[in-house]
């Protein structure tokens, strides 16, 4: 990793004051977040100095998580301890889109959908909190009436996922596998054509976001930096860019005007013990020269 191109950053503090910010997704003029332990799920109006406003757009009895929106423009999130899709209706009312007990081996995370409304969700496969043995899970199907299959293809922590713009491959960050997987996606939603798309051992990807030059950059949730990495790259090449950061970070996107504008979600950790209650969590921004691509 050693070999990478390293690059300076010169972060834009644009929020601070959360515990721990994930799955951020630019939506409509806008930076949403889910915050796990304040139990929120958030959006960020962006002023022209690159700080942001935060608006709580709701309050939610659990950990949400993943984000994304049905065709109709209704909010769908993850509630992850007891692992369930969460579904926002117009009138503000939350129900349940679907049941992912049945199909995941430990908390529900990361999610990101489709324009067509099919959910790809991730899962731990064990109690992280708990000190599990590290096991393999599969990631979850939802369809848009909520009906879910789980993938037949293990992967170890699958977390962060971006689309393609054409909707034909799913890239998923496999946080303990050191690599992303990618998956040719059948005109139902279903998954097939399991292979590595890249390789990026010493790292811990998590959240990740999709350039227009096929670039994917990613939060390394162990090594305090943002990195991107394009397909059959490996963290080693020159062509890899990492950045510094703040401090450790979980997520990543791409949004603002022109798509050009990285955020990293930060936290001092990502257990509960040390920042629930804290607020010591912000969000940072940096200009990055190709711009969002793609869903996720």
């Amino acid at each position: 990793m050693d070999d990478a191109t390293q690059h300076h950053a010169d972060w834009t503090t644009v929020i601070a004051g959360i515990d721990f910010g994930e799955a951020p997704r630019w939506h409509d003029g806008r930076l949403w977040f889910s915050d796990f332990f304040q139990g929120t799920i958030s959006s960020v109006e962006i002023h022209p100095d690159g700080s942001g406003t935060r608006h709580v757009e709701l309050r939610y009895d659990g950990r949400p998580s993943g984000l994304g929106w049905l065709p109709d423009g209704r909010l769908l999130f993850v509630s992850m301890d007891d692992r369930r899709v969460m579904r926002v209706e117009a009138d503000g009312s939350v129900v349940e889109h679907a049941d992912l007990s049945s199909v995941t081996g430990g908390p529900a995370n990361d999610m990101v959908v489709s324009s067509s409304g099919v959910a790809y969700v991730g899962n731990f496969g064990f109690d992280f909190e708990a000190g599990e043995s590290v096991t393999t899970t599969t990631l979850a199907v939802v369809r848009p009436d909520g009906s879910v299959v789980a993938d037949a293809h293990e992967l170890l922590f699958p977390n962060g996922m971006v689309l393609t713009p054409s909707e034909s491959t799913l890239m998923v960050a496999e946080t303990f596998g050191g690599q992303f997987t990618a998956f040719t996606i059948a005109p139902d939603g279903s998954l097939t054509e399991p292979r590595v798309w890249a390789e990026v051992e010493g790292t811990a990807p998590d959240g990740c976001t999709l350039d227009d030059e096929g670039g994917v950059w990613f939060s390394d949730a162990v090594g305090r930096q943002v990195v991107r990495v394009i397909g059959s790259g490996r963290v080693d090449d020159l062509s890899t860019i990492r950045m510094g950061t703040p401090d450790n970070t979980y997520a990543c996107a791409l949004g603002g005007d022109d798509g050009r504008t990285l955020f990293a979600l930060l936290a001092q950790d990502a257990s509960p013990d040390v920042v629930s209650g804290t607020a010591t969590g912000s969000i940072v921004s940096t200009r990055v020269d190709a711009p969002l691509a793609g869903h996720g």
